[in-house]
């Protein structure tokens, strides 16, 4: 029996009778072929039906080619996409969810490289997507894109789709129509309120006429208040109201952020959770006819029965939490939520490769996006039962061992540390990042209920794992900090000058509270991403006084693709961390380090008590290569030291092939 009986509880949309209040929302998964749906994206949109949500919002479809944004976009106003939705959308409804797609425009946001068109807007504002400016439409673009609009809807319910999310979010064309300061027309389109909502209003008026009255329509908004130009809640709540006395909208989905607060639109660990029920809250009471969407950080079935219980929303969209477990929904409506792998808000491969512009994945759940060669998060029993040993817990080891014992090999897994996790385990005692701690926690408990056999604080030599029984072996040792100092960009430097003096430390070693660092810190972070300014992140929060050097132009900027680096700069800079990119080490003094500038080969010494190198680790492979009557494999930053989801990848992909 569950226990989220309120998030568990079905709604009716017009003639739909959702079967629980879990939406698996819009987002750009940039997974078409050419602009046409094909299996990578309809078996990731299957399996989160199979999983249990009770509605699908299929990625953002452009209505226009002036509304093009991602190289992965489906292909706008032409018909040759209906037979190819269908697939996926009697899949989906066979499932037993409901599917609508969301129909977008950006207005001025566009970005040329991908349209090679003029962006259109209102009023002809800048592009926050890229440095472009927009071309203000005309009377006769306005109708036409009003016209894009109804044909994308007509197109969709051709396409099996039981409904369309209108896309009013982010200050896109919708919001941009309504905002003054992006609205300066004097014409029927800008002005007063009636004249600011006449596009909106119109819009859904004539999608309603042309796909009848069972078809779904949704409105999706968001809620920023990083800048006072933008709508505030009194604003929206006038906005949403005026649009629900017509009775055609039947909810709203509020999400947060905007194209001029990028990084809370898909707010990464370092933002609070629940971000948008402020809003919806209001908006519950001044809506007579739609019901209302909570988006948004909304990361846990705990999230989101609080929500629901509390009269906050009617529904939640869990998008994130359903990429890292497309069977979150089914396992809340079994009672099973404590078997839930909860998303941990890190961004780097759903935001991080969408802003690469390549299709999404997700990093504790390598099959999304694979789920047509992979068979999603299901697993099918092997045909011959096997006993595997697999040594070290690192997330590679960790899920291939997960895998392995899903598919009903009989598995071990060894480990010299008392913990499972091993680096990744450090990453969760940075600050914020306790979500990583939780997905330890996850496994331990699959780990017992797959009957896989863990032993801590085990090391195997040589000999020990040539006499052990298990004839297939997985070495996961992963890596160790190379404690040498090199750095790649200054590469005739075999070692950091100085470094023999002391007092310089790995971020795995101030983690593990192993460093004595004093009061003063040089952190140089030649990878530019969590475990260098994390690190300097914790040691701020301590109290010391830190420096960041790094190499890059600027802190953080791997962290940008997850849109998190600005908001961590800001906090390092509350603590009175100091900044220095494009610069490099010259020679560690013991009591301080030389700094030279990339930029104008300037020098100079910071004092300071102690060094923490984030250079690039060592693979750790203490094994021979091979060993007689085993079938070895090599996997994660044994074979090659890199992010986790690499890690989790090769887990996932070896336990499916053992």
């Amino acid at each position: 029996m569950t226990q989220h009986p309120r998030l568990m509880s079905p709604l009716k949309l017009r003639d739909q009778t959702l079967r629980n209040r879990i939406v698996f929302g819009a987002h750009t998964a940039n997974m078409s072929d050419q602009g046409m749906p094909g299996p990578r994206f309809g078996k990731y949109l299957l399996e989160r039906a199979l999983g249990g949500a009770a509605m699908v919002v299929a990625e953002p479809v452009p209505v226009h080619r002036t509304g093009v944004l991602t190289r992965g976009n489906f292909l706008h106003a032409d018909d040759r996409v209906i037979p190819a939705f269908r697939t996926i959308t009697d899949e989906v409804k066979e499932a037993g969810a409901a599917i609508i797609q969301q129909l977008y425009h950006v207005g001025a946001h566009g970005d040329s490289d991908l349209s090679f068109a003029p962006h259109w807007s209102p009023s002809g504002g800048p592009s926050y997507h890229d440095s472009d400016g927009s071309h203000a439409m005309t009377g006769a673009e306005v109708e036409e894109l009003l016209e894009a609009h109804v044909a994308a809807a007509v197109r969709a319910k051709a396409a099996g789709f039981q409904g369309v999310e209108v896309w009013g979010a982010y200050h896109s064309l919708l919001d941009q129509f309504w905002t003054p300061w992006s609205n300066q027309r004097t014409d029927q389109w800008g002005g007063g309120l009636e004249g600011r909502t006449r596009f909106s209003r119109e819009l859904i008026e004539r999608v309603r006429r042309a796909c009848g009255e069972e078809f779904i329509v949704g409105l999706a908004v968001s809620y920023s208040t990083a800048y006072e130009v933008t709508l505030g809640a009194e604003a929206l709540c006038e906005i949403l109201a005026l649009h629900d006395r017509s009775g055609h909208v039947d909810y709203v989905t509020v999400g947060a952020g905007s194209y001029l607060e990028f990084e809370s639109i898909i707010p990464p660990f370092t933002h609070a959770e629940k971000l948008t029920t402020p809003l919806t809250q209001q908006l519950k009471s001044v809506l007579k006819h739609a019901v209302v969407t909570s988006e948004a950080g909304v990361r846990t079935p705990e999230n989101g029965e609080a929500i629901i219980a509390s009269g906050l929303a009617d529904l939640v969209s869990i998008v994130r939490g359903q990429i890292a477990d497309p069977h979150l929904a089914r396992k809340v409506a079994e009672g099973r939520a404590e078997d839930v792998r909860g998303c941990i808000s890190c961004n780097q491969m759903c935001w991080g490769r969408r802003s690469r512009d390549y299709w999404i994945s997700c990093l504790i759940n390598p099959s999304a996006g694979r789920e047509f060669e992979w068979g999603g998060d299901r697993f099918t029993p092997a045909a011959v039962a096997k006993d595997v040993l697999v040594v070290g817990a690192g997330p590679a080891g960790l899920e291939a061992a997960r895998v392995a014992a899903e598919r009903g090999h009989r598995v071990e897994v060894v480990e010299a540390l008392p913990v499972v996790g091993g680096q990744f385990r450090l990453a969760g005692m940075q600050p914020r990042r306790g979500q990583i701690l939780e997905l330890m926690g996850w496994y331990e408990r699959q780990f017992e209920k797959l009957g896989v056999t863990l032993r801590l604080n085990t090391f195997l030599d040589d000999q020990e794992l040539a006499d052990h029984p298990a004839e297939v072996v997985v070495v996961a040792t992963g890596s160790l900090p190379d404690e040498t100092g090199f750095q790649r960009w200054v590469p005739s430097e075999a070692s950091l000058p100085g470094i023999e003096a002391g007092g310089v430390w790995s971020p795995e070693a101030v983690l593990r509270r192993e460093a004595r660092l004093g009061d003063a810190v040089v952190v140089y972070d030649e990878g530019s991403n969590w475990r260098g300014v994390g690190t300097a992140w914790a040691l701020a929060e301590q109290g010391k006084k830190v420096t960041i050097v790094t190499p890059e132009a600027f802190v953080g900027k791997e962290i940008s693709r997850t849109a998190a680096d600005g908001v961590v700069r800001r906090r390092l800079g509350a603590l009175g961390v100091r900044m220095l990119p494009e610069h490099c080490l010259v020679r560690w003094h013991g009591n301080g380090v030389t700094v030279r500038s990339f930029l104008t080969g300037e020098e100079e010494v910071i004092p300071a008590s102690g060094l923490v190198m984030a250079t690039t680790n060592r693979a750790f492979d203490p094994y021979p290569e091979a060993m007689p009557e085993k079938v070895m494999h090599r996997i994660g930053d044994c074979a090659a030291p890199r992010l986790a989801a690499y890690a989790f990848h090769e887990g996932r992909k070896l336990g499916l092939a053992i």
